[in-house]
């Protein structure tokens, strides 16, 4: 039988805990209000964050530049150029096999539906069911049906094409600015703070989020493109069609911890059970997928990642939960560089550590969790 955890007092120091209720409502009260604004202004706000984001990954690479005696202007637009480059080339690698697949969504549902006959007729039996029953409440007089009419589906996509080329832009705009700006912008935050120690404390905080988020994303990035090079290899052992967009596929999705490769089993396995007739060889490639995603993610993960970035497995997921809904599928990528960064913080300010300690995970352990 194993023995109930213990508090090890002594290797533990005090964290301070609030106590002035007043004050603490006020905060909450705060919080709230924040939370709030920030729902209602996501399409301003994201590409605000991406942009600070992709500056705290890119400015090393900048400030090397610089140190080859190359003007930090061009420096920040080779720097630039590069990513859009690469952005650029994926998309137009990948627009033929995602307009094929597309193509054929019409058949490929039809082909779905009759391989998932037995199941369709369940689901049909029990909404049958559930309408006979409604129709037994009803009433003799029915109240007369109202239509709801929305806006047609090209306004809809046109709309939500305008929101992302808006979006996309004012992240170059702003992070090209950003580069060139260095650390000057730093400088203007700490020349306005009252106090040396407020100074010291806000420069040790800037340089700790950088340095924290830009190892974390750049270990991710390297880390999902070589689990996007083992799904595109097995996809094409497998006899999968189009390697290099699953590759990508997988790559991009390895992002959102958790619900990412969820949607990427589910993806593989519907392109599997469109491709091939037996059905341990349609789930095969999705197999395959889950087995490079548990050796990533309970070995690979930990390892690189365990000095760097220690978080609440818990916490975690209820952060990708509240961003995914409060900001979309931006939101899910969003939540564990704002969710360091917030624990950062708390680390740094004495009246915030206990919060930061709660977020936090003790290398003893992540030893003794399960794999």
């Amino acid at each position: 039988m194993n023995a109930p955890p213990t508090i090890e007092t002594s290797e533990r120091k005090e964290l301070p805990l609030p106590t002035d209720l007043k004050a603490l409502a006020l905060v909450g009260i705060l919080g709230l209000l924040s939370l709030h604004t920030l729902y209602l202004t996501g399409d301003i706000f994201v590409p605000v964050i991406i942009a600070f984001l992709l500056k705290m990954v890119l400015q090393p690479t900048v400030e090397m530049l610089v140190g080859l005696h190359l003007p930090r202007l061009l420096a920040a637009l080779l720097v630039l150029a590069i990513l859009l480059a690469a952005l650029c080339g994926l998309t137009v690698l990948l627009s033929a096999p995602v307009a094929v697949w597309l193509a054929k969504a019409p058949e490929s549902l039809a082909r779905i539906e009759t391989r998932l006959a037995s199941v369709t007729q369940i689901a049909h039996d029990l909404q049958k069911a559930s309408t006979d029953v409604e129709k037994m409440g009803e009433d003799a007089a029915s109240p007369p049906s109202v239509a709801v009419k929305g806006p047609p589906l090209s306004t809809f996509l046109f709309s939500g094409t305008r929101a992302l080329a808006a979006g996309f832009l004012t992240v170059v705009v702003l992070l090209f600015f950003l580069l060139v700006s260095g650390s000057s912008f730093l400088r203007r935050i700490v020349e306005i703070l009252p106090t040396l120690k407020n100074k010291k404390q806000a420069v040790d905080i800037t340089y700790e989020i950088q340095r924290t988020v830009s190892v974390y994303l750049g270990t991710v990035t390297l880390m999902n493109a070589g689990v996007g090079i083992l799904t595109g290899i097995g996809a094409s052992l497998c006899g999968l069609s189009d390697p290099i967009l699953w590759g990508s596929l997988a790559f991009l999705l390895n992002y959102v911890p958790i619900l990412g490769p969820l949607v990427g089993i589910g993806v593989l396995a519907l392109a599997g059970l469109l491709t091939f007739d037996p059905v341990w060889q349609a789930l095969l490639p999705a197999a395959i997928y889950l087995a490079i995603h548990i050796v990533e993610g309970e070995v690979v993960t930990p390892t690189l990642l365990a000095r760097q970035l220690t978080l609440n497995p818990v916490v975690v997921i209820v952060a990708l939960v509240f961003w995914y809904w409060m900001w979309g599928v931006a939101g899910a990528l969003l939540a564990v560089p704002m969710l360091a960064t917030f624990k950062i913080i708390c680390d740094r300010i004495e009246s915030l550590a206990a919060i930061g300690h709660f977020l936090g995970m003790e290398a003893r352990e992540m030893q003794a969790s399960p794999a």
